[in-house]
């Protein structure tokens, strides 16, 4: 498989699902218009470990139909999104132009995010729930945050556990079963799958991805690697979305939680890391 390849895959896959999602209630992009306060539920969620926000500037990476980045900008950042999908920064740009945000929204890979947006310029540089399983390297992942932080600035993730990446999502039991690589593996998990995460009625013609996990451990030495000090990891026991369909409750905050034995394997994690002075 070629670089090339998987790139060209998943585009097209998301480019498919983009407008889908920006129609789905379950994204909810009348509320921005609708609530000038609203803010996505990754955002609301983290607000209280993102801090104060106003005056920074920050880039998006992976920033899909820009409902994170434009809760960003409400928060009183300066965003940018960056985002390999053009159907994808095309929702985002409609987004921000119905709302009237100033959020700029760029397309281009995120391997190519140092290339095309400006190095050692940014205080934040953000990435939500779902974004690195797409990316074979989080080594090259974590070059790019560090080319494009400036001293003193900071990463910060909300992902999906690499623990829960890697269990059968499936089973009728309530057993937590180990099935897919933990670890960052050279070839990806191929799925072809003819649904999305969202409620649609949109058929889809474009099924296949590549994916890859990667261990807490591999991501946090990459951020090292690259002269980052990690300053927060909170492992979380919910996540955004009915991850293990028929085992987990909603709870009071939109969350996920399994319905019995929370405390078996964490779900989500946030992550933030300082680019060191130079």
């Amino acid at each position: 498989m070629t670089t090339e390849d998987y790139r060209t895959i998943n585009r097209a896959n998301w480019d498919e699902r983009a407008p889908a999602h920006a129609a789905s209630p379950d994204y909810g992009l009348d509320r921005f218009a609708a609530d000038p306060a609203h803010l996505s539920h990754t955002v609301r969620f983290d607000v209280p470990r993102l801090g104060d926000l106003r005056g920074l500037r920050g880039v998006h990476l992976q920033s899909h139909i820009g409902h994170d980045t434009v809760s960003l900008s409400r928060l009183g950042a300066r965003m940018t999104g960056l985002d390999f999908s053009p159907a994808s920064v095309a929702e985002a740009r409609r987004l921000a132009e119905r709302i009237g945000d100033p959020t700029e929204f760029v397309e281009s890979d995120v391997y190519a995010a140092a290339d095309v947006l400006p190095n050692a310029a940014y205080d934040l540089v953000f990435t939500g729930i779902g974004a690195l399983c797409w990316l074979p390297s989080v080594e090259r992942w974590a070059q790019v945050v560090a080319r494009l932080l400036k001293p003193g600035g900071r990463l910060h993730i909300r992902e999906g556990h690499p623990m829960l990446w890697s269990l059968e999502d499936s089973r009728e039991d309530d057993l937590l079963v180990v099935r897919y690589p933990y670890f960052e593996t050279a070839e990806p998990l191929v799925w072809t799958e003819g649904g999305t995460y969202v409620s649609t009625d949109t058929v889809f013609t474009q099924t296949l991805t590549h994916e890859w996990n990667h261990g807490l451990g591999e991501i946090v030495t990459a951020l090292l690697g690259q002269g980052l000090r990690l300053t927060m990891l909170v492992e979380h026991d919910s996540v955004p979305w009915e991850a293990l369909p028929g085992r987990m409750v909603r709870d009071d905050a939109d969350e996920w939680r399994l319905a019995e034995g929370r405390a078996r394997v964490p779900l989500t994690y946030t992550l933030q890391a300082v680019k060191m002075g130079e």
